[in-house]
């Protein structure tokens, strides 16, 4: 039985202990599950270099594949790339056990159908330009494994986390992030611990592969979608502080652009727009170096 799986005889009678007890024993394990994600950093780091490395130099696409609760959870990442780092939609895809139903509804048999797995990877015409992450917490989910077997096969990036050691999730693909968060509270439940590990291992790398693709200039989010008041605010806050100057300049450099920030700033800062946009392309999108642009 994987670690994963294991009854705790610490918990054997957690339906008798108080409330108060029982949360606080959640609570030790989700601490915990953060904890475990700290062996995995390098590795991480690591997938998250090769992965911005293979995005930057095509139009390829991010993948995300899992079953039931890891599947939820790589989806529930991967569209938050959209609004926070101007992600195209048209580059994320998410390869779900049971199709689109299952982010909302639990489909549980559908994890154990290899076939289909194969088949989403095929449908999707995953190739060589593309970056494909399986997730797991068994680390041999039928589904999943088959699905991140057929990207490599096509010659895809492959990444896979799994809360197992030594299983096939962690040695198929091209990096394996191994999540040791072992038994759950509620044992084999692991929507709690594995599941907390699973999102932060996918929040450091999903960020840093947008880190490294230069969509982050400093700290500030300098490619964000600005799709309602606040994020308008926010990034003309990030206009001003990156390129000096009031902030009716900062609005103003925001209208002239369409929202887009990273020429705001260019504009803001005395570059026509042509000019702007030029620079960022010679750049590939990055602020920093376009900032050093010269005609």
């Amino acid at each position: 039985m994987s670690k994963t799986e294991t009854v705790s005889a610490r918990y054997a009678t957690l339906d008798l202990w108080p409330t108060t007890d029982a949360v606080e024993a959640m609570l030790e394990g989700q601490l915990a599950a953060a904890a475990a994600v700290r062996s995995a950093t390098a590795i991480i780091a690591a997938a998250a270099e090769a992965a911005a490395e293979r995005l930057r130099s095509s139009d390829g696409r991010l993948i995300y594949v899992g079953a039931g609760t890891s599947g939820r959870i790589a989806v529930q990442d991967g569209v938050e790339l959209g609004p926070t780092f101007d992600w195209p939609e048209a580059r994320f895809i998410y390869l779900l056990a049971g199709g689109k139903k299952a982010i909302t509804a639990s489909v549980e048999d559908a994890e154990d159908n290899a076939d289909d797995g194969r088949r989403l990877v095929m449908d999707a015409k995953v190739t060589a330009h593309d970056v494909v992450i399986g997730v797991a917490a068994s680390g041999q989910t039928p589904f999943t494994l088959a699905a991140v077997e057929a990207a490599r096969a096509a010659g895809a990036l492959t990444i896979g986390i799994a809360g197992n050691a030594e299983t096939p999730l962690l040695t198929t693909p091209d990096f394996g992030i191994l999540l040791p968060t072992g038994e759950e509270v509620i044992a084999g439940s692991t929507r709690m611990k594995a599941g907390t590990a699973q999102k932060i291992a996918l929040n450091l790398l999903s960020t840093a592969i947008m880190l490294r693709l230069g969509l982050v200039h400093g700290n500030l989010m300098v490619a964000m979608r600005s799709s309602n008041k606040k994020l308008v605010q926010r990034a003309m806050e990030i206009v001003r502080s990156i390129a000096g100057g009031s902030t009716e300049a900062a609005s103003a450099a925001l209208t002239q652009t369409g929202g887009d920030i990273r020429t705001a700033v260019l504009v803001a800062r005395g570059m026509s727009m042509d000019d702007a946009r030029t620079a960022l392309a010679a750049a590939g999108g990055v602020l920093r170096q376009a900032m050093t642009h010269r005609k």
